[in-house]
């Protein structure tokens, strides 16, 4: 308990911002990347295109991998962090999939080019993810304390970003592991 209260203050003192913030920008940068895979899906449906993309899902995981050295995180942890990250997009591109099967009349009009209109915001959420890991790294190791911060940011942004059942429950999966002690 006194390890957790010196952390806190420790990250009030060099940041000024409690520690939890950085848990609630880690978890709205989350539901921020899972609202743009209404747009990969959008760019998929009704082509070709599969939903699973293994050499993008590797650039990615390789890409966090080199990012992670490069701040001191533990690799393996930021690999996993990010596999969530892609699953949790995966299961949202195949409920829009279903949902706009049944109902034709939903789908999109507009097809946005992925390499140029997302994948730009995915990279610029990849290297802000980084940066949160690395300033939460502390707080993500104390696990209780984490998980309880974490349920209130998951809350916070399920509101903030007024997430539908679909997208609260990919985000739930995107930030299980998040908490790594």
């Amino acid at each position: 308990m006194v390890y957790l209260l010196a952390v806190g203050l420790a990250a009030m003192v060099t940041t000024g911002q409690p520690p939890s913030s950085d848990l609630n920008a880690l978890v709205n940068l989350s539901a921020e990347r899972l609202l743009l895979a209404d747009r990969v899906a959008a760019a998929k449906f009704g082509t070709d295109q599969p939903i699973e993309d293994p050499v993008r899902e590797r650039q990615v995981l390789d890409r966090a991998a080199a990012m992670a050295a490069e701040a001191g995180l533990d690799a393996t942890e930021t690999v996993a962090f990010f596999r969530a990250q892609i699953e949790a997009s995966k299961a949202v591109q195949r409920g829009l999939f279903d949902r706009w099967a049944r109902h034709p009349e939903r789908a999109p009009k507009h097809r946005p080019d992925l390499a140029a209109e997302v994948r730009p915001h995915l990279d610029r959420i990849t290297a802000a993810f980084i940066s949160r890991l690395a300033a939460a790294e502390d707080l993500r190791a104390a696990t209780l304390r984490c998980g309880e911060l974490l349920v209130s940011a998951k809350r916070a942004a399920d509101r903030r970003h007024r997430l539908d059942p679909l997208h609260e429950r990919a985000l739930h999966g995107a930030i299980a592991p998040v908490c790594t002690g």
